[in-house]
């Protein structure tokens, strides 16, 4: 039996191929009741729960994480056998980028989840595109980073591909700056969120609904129809105002009364504008002023505020307070001024008589 055992082929003993065999059994047996039994109960137990986070990394390790495993136990078999530098050579450079693809594969996938889902509950309403976008990303930078462990393990001088690349990187960077600006730029809405999808806003004097959130641009929907297409650094670079995320809106107007008005009825004016908002529902009233004297006109200044956010609740609002000021005015006789303009004509005829008859009195 040990004649048997010392028996030699290709510089292996027939012990040596069975150590081999039997190690590589072993592990593979192992690895085999680790994903029949253990990932199994785990991934039932898992399934259960509310959330599919267990769920996603232990078919993320199923998928993944196995292979390298059962390659892993095959690399650490083969050193019961003695086999040439070459083929060992090879072995090693397959494991190794085995290793950094699929272990790129789940990193990639776990980061990309857990974006999602943390994205998903802090915002309902993201923009699928932007977190497709955000995806890519991150595959880019794990598989970047995969390729240059890669590289560094099969001897090539990374460092020195990194410069060369950077040199390059920086020529391509000047000329591609517009485009790479509008891409920060977008990071930087993406993240910030001044504004999402369905937000009002206006950027100087143009104004209109977010329908799109691209990785260059942003589009917009004005109040007249079409559509407005900004580049992101523009947007990032302005004063933007986003009226969907007001709480309330603050309303300040004024209206006018002819100069012949009462000075009993100027002083119950801002009463009566007053009754008149707080009758009104969703409305908070919060001053109404005798503020000047005007070139033809007695004005006054009128504060409230719309506990709402939508522009239409706002503007009809604004109409009940504006009919029902009519009425109390017609009322009480109240009149509103408007742009008038007194002229004095003098007669050149009668001026003329009095003249000649103030020369004729003179005379001797």
């Amino acid at each position: 039996m040990q004649e048997f055992l010392e028996i030699r082929f290709l510089n292996n003993s027939v012990k040596d191929y069975l150590f081999f065999i039997a190690s590589l059994a072993l592990g593979i047996l192992v690895l085999y009741i680790i994903k029949k039994i253990v990932l199994k109960h785990l991934l039932a137990k898992a399934q259960k729960t509310e959330t599919n986070v267990d769920e996603t990394i232990i078919r993320g390790i199923n998928k993944y994480l196995l292979p390298i495993l059962y390659f892993g136990v095959l690399f650490l078999s083969i050193n019961f056998i003695h086999v040439d530098e070459t083929v060992l050579k090879i072995l090693g450079i397959v494991f190794a980028a085995l290793i950094l693809f699929l272990g790129a594969k789940l990193i990639s996938t776990v980061l990309i989840f857990i974006f999602n889902r943390y994205w998903r509950k802090k915002k309902d309403d993201a923009d699928l595109m932007a977190v497709k976008w955000i995806g890519v990303i991150i595959k880019v930078a794990v598989w970047t980073i995969a390729l240059m462990l890669f590289l560094e393990n099969i001897g090539v001088e990374v460092t020195a591909l990194v410069a060369g690349l950077g040199i390059g990187g920086i020529a391509i960077a000047f000329a591609a700056q517009a485009v790479l600006a509008d891409i920060f730029s977008f990071v930087t809405i993406f993240f910030d969120r001044p504004f999402e999808i369905g937000d009002f806003i206006i950027i100087d004097d143009l104004m209109g609904t977010v329908e799109h959130i691209g990785i260059k641009t942003t589009r917009i929907r004005s109040l007249s129809g079409e559509q407005l297409v900004f580049s992101n650094r523009d947007l990032t670079d302005s004063r933007l105002r986003n009226f969907k995320r007001m709480q309330n809106r603050r309303v300040v107007f004024r209206i006018g009364v002819t100069y012949n008005t009462q000075l009993q009825k100027l002083k119950e004016i801002p009463g009566i504008i007053g009754g008149i908002i707080e009758s009104i529902e969703d409305v908070t009233f919060d001053r109404a002023h005798f503020f000047e004297f005007a070139d033809f006109s007695l004005n006054f200044e009128i504060v409230y505020h719309v506990l709402s956010q939508d522009y239409a609740v706002y503007m009809d609002i604004q109409q009940k307070i504006n009919l029902r000021i009519k009425e109390e005015f017609d009322a009480r006789h109240i009149e509103f001024a408007f742009p008038t303009q007194t002229l004095h004509v003098h007669d050149a005829a009668q001026k003329e008589a009095r003249s000649r008859r103030f020369d004729s009195t003179i005379q001797p």
